[in-house]
């Protein structure tokens, strides 16, 4: 991958990664150490906030350490699962804290079927998981090493149908596996809860009303509700919250915009509406944010 400007508009100033690995036997996918990737981004640069506009897939094997994603860190250690989305912002550990096979896919490039459709491109699902050493990590390991195997074939060898199906594979594993914190249960939410997301990431800068987000899907408050209790734990209009503090976290620890222009940006028509907003959600105002991350 190579630095570029991949933010959307208002969030130019997080540095950037496009998809664009240094020799790939096939467009739009790798499969590469977390070792080898410090190695090729200029020293500093993964341990800095930054964001990129393809999926990565980390199965960590050695060692122990932390993960920052969306200013939430995650311990990690032999067994820790990270999946990071486009648009995620994210630091790494320091190089060598943390070893494990690091996977990378553009959104294009999974095979068109529903189920990985959903999970690519609509469905927000957890960034961490902790899998330990048994079965799920056995089965994960034995899956990314399948994928190693057919990506390093000889020169003009290599399959991209296999490596899509591989890639798949993997992708349908990890949905299965138990949520965090639900004690085994299976994902839950199902469908509603994705289009609700997919929607939610369109819509969360110019409407925060649940009632506007059913109307638009064509559920009820009610059934959205449901899903997002069943997914999160929380209530529709939490979730919605949820996702504008994030952006508001975003632009303030990572663009020199005023505070009021980014309040407008997030639909807010008066700053103090905005302040209030930020400290319910974050327990801090946004000037106190800023000047923390800032440090």
């Amino acid at each position: 991958m190579s630095v570029s400007e991949v933010a959307p508009s208002g969030e130019a100033s997080i540095p950037g990664f496009s998809f664009n690995p240094p020799t790939a036997p096939v467009e739009g996918f790798e499969l590469t150490e977390l070792a080898r990737l410090h190695e090729r981004v200029a020293e500093g640069g993964l341990q800095r906030v930054h964001r990129v506009d393809f999926h990565t897939v980390t199965l960590i094997t050695q060692g122990n350490g932390e993960h920052a994603v969306d200013f939430v860190t995650h311990p990690c250690r032999p067994g820790t699962l990270l999946w990071i989305r486009p648009g995620q912002v994210q630091r790494f550990d320091r190089p060598g804290t943390l070893q494990g096979t690091h996977l990378l896919f553009t959104p294009a490039f999974p095979p068109r079927l529903a189920g990985i459709d959903r999970l690519v491109r609509e469905w927000y699902g957890p960034v961490c998981r902790q899998l330990g050493t048994g079965q799920d990590y056995t089965t994960l390991s034995a899956l990314l090493g399948r994928l190693h195997a057919e990506f390093t074939r000889p020169d003009g060898t290599v399959s991209p149908e296999i490596l899509q199906l591989l890639l798949a594979t993997v992708l349908l594993h990890i949905e299965r596996l138990p949520e965090p914190g639900t004690n085994g249960a299976p994902h839950a939410g199902g469908q509603v809860y994705a289009r609700f997301r997919a929607e939610l990431e369109r819509s969360y800068a110019t409407t925060r009303r649940a009632e506007d987000y059913a109307h638009r899907l064509g559920y009820t408050v009610k059934t959205l509700t449901r899903a997002c209790l069943s997914a999160t734990g929380q209530p529709v209009k939490q979730v919605i919250d949820a996702r504008v503090a994030l952006q508001a976290q975003r632009l303030l620890a990572h663009t020199d915009e005023p505070i009021a222009v980014i309040a407008r940006r997030l639909g807010f028509s008066e700053p103090t509406n905005f302040g209030k907003f930020f400290t319910r959600q974050t327990g801090t105002t946004p000037g106190a944010f800023r000047h923390h991350t800032a440090q």
